[in-house]
């Protein structure tokens, strides 16, 4: 069982520190959230645990599958079986959403054997079609382009249809609900659900406890000044619905003043 494993993580962006020792540990098959105000370091786990070279590591260790992710291209830990759904998807006039799939798919099995030729067309169609009838989705989303005038419920089924086709075993779901609205925010659950199991570890970002009515996690954990400073099961996220972050400061600082 392959796991994902953050030890004292250190993280600062135009050298201010964001990050300030998180540890999480996080295995297939494990559904985390991780809940927090604005400002708290969430988005900037999840584009350090990729490789966004904007966020510069100054301590801390990474690890999974025994290699030392901090040490790696963004590629690379893709290739490895890490995949970011983003919370602000980018357009890409011009590409539609099957030429891209199949793009990723090819420069994944390039990388492993330089003389491979790619996946065959007819192949990538069938699986493509598979998964797009195991997500809900219209065959004609395939021939649009990539989050080019998609609405925001668009934008992130796409990234759930990379999440399928590219089939990583740790996703990371960077506030996957923002801006959707109650149906969209369904139909994205249902999808991440249908891609859940046992060969799949999820890490959702969410400032809402709404997204975890649909995706229910198996561990809640929150976030303050860049760390990690409680963690519990579902009852968390519902405790924190009913009574806001205040009381998670309060303890949070007794202890930092203890």
């Amino acid at each position: 069982m392959s796991e994902l494993v953050i030890k004292n993580l250190h993280v600062s962006i135009e050298d201010k520190e964001i990050l300030k020792g998180l540890d999480l540990t996080v295995r297939q098959g494990e559904i985390h959230a991780i809940m927090g105000p604005n400002g708290t370091g969430k988005s900037t786990l999840a584009y350090t645990l990729m490789g966004h070279p904007s966020y510069t590591v100054t301590e801390g260790e990474v690890w999974f599958k025994g290699q030392n992710v901090l040490e790696m291209e963004p590629d690379e830990r893709s290739r490895l079986g890490l995949f970011l759904a983003f919370q602000y998807p980018v357009a890409i006039p011009g590409v539609t959403v099957a030429n891209f799939l199949r793009t990723a798919l090819n420069a994944r099995r390039r990388a492993v054997n330089p003389e491979d030729k790619g996946i065959p067309i007819p192949e990538f169609r069938k699986a493509l079609k598979e998964r797009m009838e195991l997500l809900k989705m219209e065959s004609s989303f395939a021939g649009r382009y990539l989050n080019d005038g998609f609405s925001g419920g668009e934008k992130k089924r796409a990234e759930i249809l990379q999440m399928a086709t590219l089939k990583p075993e740790i996703a990371i779901l960077d506030e996957t609900d923002s801006g959707l609205d109650i149906d969209a925010l369904r139909i994205v659950s249902e999808g991440v659900n249908a891609l859940s199991g046992p060969g799949l570890g999820v890490l959702v970002i969410t400032h809402y406890q709404r997204l975890l009515n649909y995706i229910k996690p198996h561990f809640v954990h929150i976030m303050l000044d860049g760390r990690i400073v409680e963690s519990g099961g579902p009852d968390l996220a519902l405790h924190l619905e009913e009574h806001g972050y205040d009381w998670v400061r309060e303890k949070y600082e007794n202890g930092v003043s203890a």
